[in-house]
């Protein structure tokens, strides 16, 4: 791996990988897709992109990579959930669908489509603590939203009253999409997230 730029991945089995991949890039990442156990082993950080929550789920179990994925989060791998990829990283999801696993991570609920169906997409500024500047336009779509969290799982933004952005140590999620804005500052936490994990010192 590069002594410089980190290496991070974006789990490809669904969803706005081509995005991600684009918003890390622009953050002084080296972005590749991850699709199997081994390319995960050779990334410094994962992003788990918007989607659809129970596909990517199942996906993951088919292609072998939910195991390893659970096992490098618990180990401290830093990881980024947007949408679909915050409802994979929390401990519960409220009316799960059949079948839907999560990869775990943030001790948090959340609440699938809370914000609404597709047709119900929105934008919204939204002020992310840890992020300097004017706010983050957030894009909300068929978006979750976060009941409550734990004691160890820190709020970093709320929309309308509701929680919908956290970090938990190496691990961030947000409910909206800011892959889709240009504006890559959350990427930039995120790779800098992943940099302090590589350099601890």
């Amino acid at each position: 791996m590069s002594s410089e730029a980190p290496v991070i991945g974006v789990l490809a089995l669904q969803g706005d990988v081509r995005e991600h991949l684009i918003a890390l890039a622009a953050a002084d990442a080296v972005a590749r897709p991850v699709r199997r156990p081994e390319e995960l082993a050779e990334v410094d950080g994962l992003v788990l992109p918007g989607g659809e929550s129970t596909t990517i789920s199942k996906l993951a179990l088919l292609f072998g990579v939910m195991e390893p994925l659970r096992a490098r989060v618990r180990d401290g791998m830093p990881v980024y959930g947007t949408c679909a990829g915050m409802i994979m990283l929390a401990e519960k999801i409220l009316d799960p669908r059949s079948g839907q696993e999560t990869v775990g991570g943030i001790d948090m609920i959340v609440r699938r489509n809370a914000f609404g169906r597709q047709n119900e997409s929105f934008e919204a500024a939204v002020d992310v603590a840890g992020i300097a500047g004017d706010p983050v336009e957030g894009v909300f779509i068929r978006a979750p939203w976060v009941e409550s969290v734990g004691a160890a799982a820190e709020v970093l933004a709320r929309h309308d009253g509701h929680i919908v952005a956290v970090r938990q140590g190496n691990a961030l999620a947000t409910s909206f999409h800011p892959e889709l804005t240009g504006d890559h500052r959350v990427h930039s936490l995120f790779v800098d997230m992943v940099r302090a994990h590589r350099s601890p010192e």
